[in-house]
């Protein structure tokens, strides 16, 4: 298919810029792979711009590793963590003077302000402190996601933003991956009509969520952030971008059905590491997937000296929770959720969160008045009801580790870029996850665990 008759299939104007040939490379097979387009309001900079980095774990080092690969658009001048390794380890990376190296966030703020931005990255719970007094003094931030736990606070940090005058860019990185880009361009442009449904989908993956939410940072929900909100607001966002309408009514369902106590096989023991007659069987096994697979370490901090990595390995499954067996944690956040959605103009969603899935990565449908798109991260299919035609678009996405086949698509570093340059220029335009655009995600899934949990449809206000 030529480059004419691509655009036709695709039901778009001869003029649009995105299908040229500087920025689609023929695979064959009316296949086209393309990479993030440059952003147009980028300029070159006078000097990089400086950070404190609050959370040396594994997304303050995503932010971090940018600033170390791209020193001419990044600078980390400081950082606080009070774990001594993860300070040590990041400072050295960053050649931090020690005078800039803390081991609580709110001994930053007692420094007169010594750099553009703040990166927070601390745990949930600790984002709205940080924020509120970095805002105060007239930093910059990069916000990981959740903005906060609750949403007063969430509103409370919009509020100040705007009293203030910063910028305020909100880690949903998905915004940023060349995927979701040109998934939004083209409806933007009307390549299937007027959307009038989405279904989306996010297959957390077995091992993931037993990481992440039952034995790991997230698997108390009073503690740090329901999992709507601490997972998946990523893609509520997301689909609330594509659509660019207002949300206007949620309702949602689910529950914690399968990581309980009363499921945990006979012969099992308070730890994988005691004696359990079913761990060899067992897919959450932690001797497993930690010591044997070596997967997610980095929440280890491992030594230096490999030859001790697999002592400490198990040393710390006999001695943190991610050595516990997953049916005896005290965890409450739901394996299953799903949620319907209603916007303006009466378009609708339905998004569900698995955790029992064999694989990772979102997965989309879009039905359109003309056509229709189905992706999952790796390539997404369009086609146009008129001609009967379908068009294979294949993303370019620069991942990081730790983070590659987790959904995010080459996202975390994008935002990073546009982060630095929103900042240089003082233009928040260059963003397009700034808080004003990304509260509305929090909103609606505040919402949705206010429904979930009153078998109620819940009203989304702004």
């Amino acid at each position: 298919m030529n480059r004419r008759n691509l655009i036709k299939s695709l039901g778009l104007g001869v003029g649009a810029i995105m299908l040229n040939r500087d920025t689609f490379a023929d695979l064959g097979n009316n296949s086209y792979a393309y990479p993030l387009p440059s952003n147009p309001l980028h300029k070159p900079l006078a000097k990089p711009v400086t950070a404190i980095t609050l959370g040396a774990g594994s997304r303050g080092n995503v932010y971090g590793n940018f600033a170390a690969k791209f020193p001419d658009q990044l600078d980390i001048v400081g950082v606080a963590e009070p774990i001594p390794l993860r300070n040590q380890r990041y400072a050295t990376k960053h050649n931090i003077a020690d005078n800039n190296r803390f081991d609580t966030w709110e001994r930053v703020f007692e420094r007169p302000k010594f750099a553009d931005a703040i990166i927070i990255t601390t745990p949930d719970n600790l984002h709205y402190g940080p924020c509120m007094k970095a805002l105060s003094m007239g930093y910059d931030i990069l916000l990981e996601k959740p903005i906060a736990p609750t949403e007063r606070e969430c509103r409370d940090i919009l509020a100040l933003a705007k009293k203030s005058g910063r910028i305020v860019a909100v880690c949903h990185v998905l915004r940023y991956a060349p995927y979701f880009v040109k998934m939004k361009e083209l409806l933007s442009q009307g390549a299937i009509g007027e959307i009038i449904s989405i279904q989306h989908f996010e297959p957390i993956e077995h091992t993931h969520m037993a990481h992440s939410y039952v034995r790991g940072n997230w698997h108390n929900s009073k503690v740090t952030t329901p999992i709507i909100l601490a997972k998946s607001c990523h893609d509520l966002d997301i689909i609330k971008w594509v659509i660019s309408k207002p949300a206007r009514q949620i309702s949602a369902m689910g529950d914690l059905k399968w990581f309980r106590k009363e499921n945990a096989p006979q012969g099992s023991t308070a730890r994988c590491t005691d004696g359990c007659t079913i761990e060899r069987d067992c897919p959450y096994s932690a001797i497993r997937n930690y010591y044997e697979k070596k997967q997610r370490l980095y929440v280890f901090d491992l030594p230096e000296d490999k030859s001790k990595q697999p002592d400490f390995i198990m040393e710390q499954l006999k001695t943190t929770n991610y050595g516990r067996c997953v049916y005896r944690m005290d965890n409450d956040q739901p394996d299953h959720y799903i949620t319907n959605i209603r916007f303006g103009d009466n378009v609708t969603a339905s998004f569900s969160m698995e955790a029992f899935t064999s694989y990772a990565g979102r997965r989309t449908r879009i039905m359109g008045s003309m056509g229709d798109m189905v992706g999952d991260m790796e390539e997404l299919v369009v086609t146009d009801f008129r001609t009967g035609k379908s068009v294979k678009l294949v993303p370019k996405a620069e991942d990081v580790d730790d983070y590659k086949n987790s959904g995010h698509g080459g996202g975390d570093w994008g935002l990073a870029r546009d982060f630095v340059q929103a900042v240089s220029q003082q233009n928040p335009n260059v963003l397009t996850s700034t808080i004003d655009e990304s509260i509305e995600s929090h909103i609606m899934a505040f919402m949705a665990e206010a429904s979930r949990k009153s078998d109620k449809v819940m009203p989304i206000k702004m």
